[in-house]
């Protein structure tokens, strides 16, 4: 089956459309979410499972079905069912993916019942769009793809979230976020809501203090300044803040780090190479704007600091120190260790990074 063409900054945009139009109680008959990011699939399931009926309503004429544990016809056979009290019935078919017989389920959704709202969730992929469920959920309610981030998305994703709520987030609380959580958007999510909640209502503006506060985040020993301290070649401070991290492996895994320092590697290489084609074959340096779309950053301050760290490293360094990171990115998942901790690996890698 054909790759999507879909890009996440569609889907994003068709989740808060379609966000916004359950909210406002404009229901379809039949919701099909389906795809690889399970984040909007299960806020749009959990969106639909508290606004279409009241908590009592809910006890008469809301089931949830697990698809490993029915099949097609059984989950038919709920959606004819007409509402005991309120208007609708509602069907959540959660791990739909896990279902047999699945298609047996567009006999039903050929023909959906009017005070029945069905929701399928279908994680990890689509279904074949080939089928005749898919066209008859594309036809008689509402399809939608559920895309994964590539890494370089998530932070302008990161920061529409909290400007949905009115607010503004400084560009290094989101690489605190980021560098501390990955690009697990479930997990992002989920901590901007704790945040969003526990926030005093004339903040406008969140700070790596309140990062600090009501996340637990600490601003001063983080993979953000680590990745900083390594790219000024600031030792002392690059050990410090590793041997903070190595006593909360929990909070900050290795493969984490790692993948914040080849990030931040990544970002200087391209800034060296556009500046030796400048030098050597006269190729124009791009603009700051358009450096910003080479090294997949979107604040000016964040490329500054780009700029800075390349004047540091040259290039055959950091093509040596990329290949480093590979190496370890292996060793914190295990391969090749040989009977080190995370917190030994971490400290032979920086001193490895550090003698290039």
């Amino acid at each position: 089956m054909a790759k999507s063409a879909k890009k996440f900054k569609d889907c994003d945009a068709e989740f808060n459309t379609l966000f916004s139009r359950i909210k406002s109680r404009q229901f379809a008959p039949i919701y099909l979410l389906a795809g690889e990011e399970p984040y909007f699939i299960d806020v749009l399931t959990d969106l639909i499972a508290n606004t279409v009926l009241n908590p009592t309503e809910q006890a008469f004429n809301q089931t949830v079905i697990y698809g490993r544990d029915t099949d097609g016809a059984t989950v038919a056979s709920h959606c004819r069912q007409m509402p005991m009290m309120g208007g609708y019935t509602v069907i959540i078919v959660k791990e739909a993916q896990a279902m047999p017989q699945l298609e047996q389920l567009a006999a039903y959704t050929s023909n959906p019942v009017g005070s029945t709202i069905l929701v399928i969730c279908h994680k990890e992929k689509m279904p074949d769009r080939r089928q005749q469920l898919y066209k008859s959920c594309l036809t008689n309610g509402v399809v939608f793809e559920s895309i994964k981030p590539r890494d370089f998305e998530i932070k302008d994703w990161l920061g529409g979230f909290v400007r949905q709520y009115g607010l503004e987030i400084d560009p290094v609380c989101i690489e605190l976020m980021i560098n501390h959580l990955g690009t697990d958007i479930s997990r992002i999510g989920n901590e901007l809501n704790k945040l969003l909640v526990s926030m005093p209502e004339s903040v406008k503006r969140i700070t790596p203090t309140h990062i600090e506060t009501y996340i637990g985040i600490s601003k001063e020993f983080n993979n953000f300044e680590l990745c900083r301290a390594v790219a000024l070649k600031d030792i002392k401070r690059a050990m410090t803040i590793a041997d903070h991290l190595s006593r909360n492996p929990k909070e900050y895994p290795l493969l984490l780090t790692i993948m914040a320092l080849f990030n931040t590697f990544r970002e200087i290489f391209i800034i060296n190479y556009l500046r030796w084609q400048e030098r050597v074959k006269r190729v124009p340096f791009p603009t700051d704007q358009e450096l910003m779309g080479y090294v997949k950053v979107n604040n000016i301050y964040a490329l500054r600091d780009i700029k800075q760290y390349a004047t540091n490293w040259a290039n055959p360094k950091v093509f040596n120190i990329l290949g480093l990171l590979r190496e370890y990115d292996g060793k914190s998942k295990g391969i090749d260790t040989g009977g080190k901790s995370e917190a030994q690996l971490l400290q032979e890698l920086l001193l490895k990074i550090f003698m290039e």
